[in-house]
């Protein structure tokens, strides 16, 4: 008999770093991202509209999209050093993310805050994935979707990393989750060079989370268009729900 999948995929980047030990003074947030697209609009909008910007920009579709890079005007982005140029670029990758159809679930590590917390804290990274895992199932339930079989899309980082991160995975799923009981979902790594769409988007969003969360009354265009993504209760409350920040 074939498996049968989920009309639904997630995919995860992060921001900042998930180490206890140095803290970034001026980023001291670990933020982990999920994507929840349905497969259908994912392949008949956001896919299209993506490599659609790049062939414009490009005149091919391979360039990555990394935050980063964009940032710092490197790599395929230094035609960006031009500050007429890069507004009207970021502008129009802004619409692009607005016109996209996903919902966002992220968990922010307050990583100061957590480490005095706890004498020995878990690793900050396996604690903002089980709360995204539970969110997602909570958000597909009640979307009463075919959770057949959820895929979990995050990158490569490293054989010991990987390694951490399935075992971890593995774990919550099996049952050590709010919930008490086993999710649905599998875990796929992809290679850090690998042109994935859903990746770049998650990617590009991620550092505007935790700028929110570390300056929350400061202008932060990016954080203002996809604040109507995020996943919220039946009462219209994000914060808990599709933003959960720790501690």
């Amino acid at each position: 008999m074939d498996k049968k999948f989920s009309n639904y995929i997630v995919y995860v980047d992060e921001s900042g770093d998930h180490g206890l030990k140095t803290i970034d003074p001026h980023y001291p947030v670990f933020v982990l991202v999920f994507c929840v697209f349905k497969k259908d609009e994912y392949i008949n909008t956001t896919m299209p509209l993506l490599k659609t910007f790049k062939f414009k920009h490009f005149g091919h579709d391979q360039t990555i999209l990394h935050e980063t890079d964009i940032r710092k005007d490197r790599g395929d982005f230094a035609f960006l050093k031009s500050k007429t140029i890069k507004t009207a670029f970021l502008e129009e990758l802004t619409d692009i993310v607005q016109k996209t159809p996903f919902v966002l679930i992220s968990t922010v590590i307050k990583k100061e805050l957590y480490r005095l917390r706890y004498s020995t804290p878990e690793n900050p990274y396996h604690v903002a994935l089980r709360y995204g895992l539970e969110r997602i199932f909570y958000y597909l339930s009640k979307q009463q979707a075919d959770l057949g079989s959820t895929h979990i899309v995050v990158e490569k980082r490293g054989k010991v990393e990987d390694d951490e991160l399935e075992l971890e995975f593995r774990r919550v799923c099996d049952g050590f989750n709010y919930l008490q009981q086993p999710l649905p979902f599998e875990l796929v790594f992809a290679d850090k060079k690998s042109n994935s769409t859903g990746l770049q988007l998650a990617d590009l969003i991620a550092r505007p989370i935790g700028l929110h969360v570390l300056k929350p009354d400061q202008d932060n265009r990016a954080f203002a268009i996809i604040d109507d993504k995020f996943y919220r209760n039946g009462e219209g409350y994000r914060n808990g729900y599709g933003l959960k920040c720790f501690p």
